[in-house]
């Protein structure tokens, strides 16, 4: 009887999910708004923290440096005490390109205490930048790879919806066997987590971005005070949508037309990538985390287990079996992966919620938020 308790929960929850919860899971990809004439000569100043990134830099900067947008831009690397070389190949790349005169390399200072690392060093990009007067900044990492459009896209849905703030999810890496179990399993939760239909809405409270691919206003930071503002902040790009939409407009989407070659390719290093913010997630609850285990086994877990008991616990379990498979469809499309990797989503939301328990024991360890050598999570303490 509580095995049929259990799955009636899930397929409720499966039912909520593919029609209560705007539609997150269609991975809609808006056609780009129709030109207008403002669109094409706004002063776009691009900013790009980067710490130890020679892997990826160079075609990160080629990329920027080959955009059709037609506006004045100039690319901001801030080169966060980098040991790799990772200033020397951007500046190859440029010269490379012909456009040495179109990036300037930030030497960031020390960071100082109550500031994470990027956002740290994004306000120095910023500062770098204010010669250039932009009117618009493009937020961007050094693993993301541009279309030749992607700037002029971004710009023409700022400028023909008044937004403030307009953030692509970017397509992510996924060649390894553990990012085609688990990268296309990323964005479907952070998707359900951040409904586009929801950001968008200024009615709802929902704010999100994808910290790979931000444009925002520069009116903007004054208003919500700089950067100052969020700079403790491990999730910064949510942060910065909150604090955007506390009294402006924002969109979050997915993309064709930039994407991250970024690798990984063990389950280490995802699950490292996990760990660091998951907690934070959380707001640093073991409430909150015990409720997560719960409600993670109820969604994922059950489903494919229940099928193994008795009559109504095995018919509702295929039951959300199905409806989970459906929802997961469109993002394994997008990803171009067979339908049949949809069976081990359940698999993939277990290793995400065993590395969001290993980010809540680094936090109570005093080494929350652990990356590149920081432990940037400030509350992160030794009990």
């Amino acid at each position: 009887m509580i095995a049929a308790y259990i799955g009636a929960a899930s397929l409720v929850t499966w039912g909520y999910l593919l029609l209560g919860r705007g539609g997150f899971w269609l991975m809609r990809v808006e056609a780009e708004p129709t030109a207008t004439p403002e669109s094409s000569c706004r002063r776009i100043a691009v900013i790009i923290p980067a710490r130890d990134e020679a892997l990826t830099i160079r075609q990160s900067i080629q990329s920027l440096l080959r955009q059709t947008y037609a506006g004045p831009t100039r690319i901001f690397l801030v080169d966060d005490q980098s040991s790799d070389g990772t200033a020397e190949i951007a500046r190859q790349a440029a010269y490379e390109a012909g456009a040495s005169d179109r990036l300037t390399v930030v030497e960031a200072q020390n960071l100082p205490q109550g500031w994470t690392g990027k956002l740290w060093a994004i306000s120095q990009g910023l500062q770098a930048s204010e010669f250039f007067q932009a009117e618009y900044y493009l937020l961007t990492d050094a693993d993301i790879i541009h279309e030749p459009g992607n700037l002029e896209g971004l710009v023409r849905r700022a400028e023909s919806n008044n937004l403030d703030l307009v953030s692509y999810m970017v397509k992510l890496r996924c060649e390894s066997l553990a990012e085609r179990l688990l990268i296309p399993a990323f964005v479907f939760f952070f998707f359900k987590l951040y409904p586009p239909a929801w950001v968008a809405r200024p009615d709802r409270r929902t704010a999100a971005a994808a910290g790979g691919c931000m444009l925002i206003r520069a009116e903007v930071w004054t208003r919500i005070g700089g950067v100052a503002a969020i700079r403790d902040q491990l999730i910064d790009d949510c942060a910065l949508a909150r604090a955007v939409k506390s009294d402006g407009r924002i969109w979050l989407g997915p993309t064709s037309t930039a994407s991250s070659v970024r690798s990984y390719q063990s389950w280490g290093e995802i699950g490292r990538m996990i760990s660091r913010t998951a907690f934070t997630q959380l707001q640093h609850s073991t409430l909150l985390l015990l409720g997560a285990c719960a409600g993670m086994a109820i969604t994922y877990l059950a489903p494919p287990v229940l099928l193994f008991f008795g009559s109504w616990a095995a018919a509702f379990g295929a039951a959300a079996c199905l409806l989970l498979s459906i929802a997961y469809w469109p993002t394994l499309r997008s990803y171009r992966l067979s339908p049949l990797w949809a069976l081990l989503l359940p698999l993939a939301a277990m290793f995400y919620l065993g590395a969001t328990v290993l980010s809540a024991v680094h936090y109570w360890q005093g080494r929350g938020g652990f990356w590149k050598g920081r432990v940037q999570d400030p509350s992160s303490r030794v009990v």
